[in-house]
Parts: C-alpha cells; structure tokens; sequence
C-alpha cells in the first residue's frame, strides 16, 4: 500500500504529497527553498541559491522525519538546479549547509540543470528516498 507523507512544518501541499510511503521506503515530492503555509502557498526564502539549497534540503529532511525516518535514512538524492556555475560558486556555503542537516551522511546523488522549475524565483529543488521503519 501507498501512504501519503504530510509534513505539517511545511504548511498545506495543494496537488501533490509532501512524500509517499511504499512499505519502508519514503519518497519525498521536489522540494524547494521555501516556506509554506496553512493555505497552501509558499515563499521563496531568498534570491540566494545557498539558502534556497539549505531550506529546501531542511525540507526534505523534514518530510523524512515526518515518515518516521532520520536525515541519515536518505539513500537517495536528485538536486535540480537551474544555474550551474552559480551552484559551483556556492559550493563552500552548500557544503556548510550539508553538515549542519546531514552532518557526513552522504545518500546516492545526481546533480542536474533544469532550465526552471516551478515556481520562478526557484533556483534549486531536491527530491530524495529514505528508507525507514
């Protein structure tokens, strides 16, 4: 059977599931760099791709603890981002970030640039799969 994952932090998701539960696996829905709210909409966190990074990778992480899973239960992981050369520059700012969520956990990861994502002022969306209990 197939559960939806709802993370009440991450305000109300409109269309879509936060994440979807499989057995022990955990699926989390692209995440990116913004806050939610009880009605549904989001707002980015800033123009800077390091904190847009770091929330949406707190986000993830969020939808994982919400199935009952920890930052280290992520086995995979998908970054979209729509500047390449902007993510390379922030490359230190990024790594902080990683630690400060994921400490020295790194899951299976692809990088890649997206032309856009959804909502405009995006620049980085991360999806992941944990596998938890």
């Amino acid at each position: 059977m197939v559960t939806p994952v709802e993370a009440p932090a991450l305000g109300k998701a409109i269309g879509y599931a936060h994440g979807m539960r499989a057995g022990g696996l955990v699926f989390t829905a692209g995440q990116i760099g913004a806050t939610g709210s009880p009605e549904g909409a989001l707002r980015v966190v800033s123009p800077d791709l390091a904190e847009q990074f770091e929330k949406a990778l707190e986000n993830v992480v969020e939808v994982v603890r919400a199935a009952g899973g920890e930052p280290g239960s992520i086995a995979e992981m998908t970054v979209y981002v729509t500047d390449m050369e902007a993510y390379r520059a922030k490359r230190k700012e990024i790594g902080a970030a990683w630690r400060r969520h994921l400490g020295r956990h790194f899951p299976a990861m692809t990088l890649v640039a997206v032309t856009a994502l959804v909502e405009p002022e995006a620049k980085v969306e991360i999806r992941a799969v944990a596998k938890v209990e």
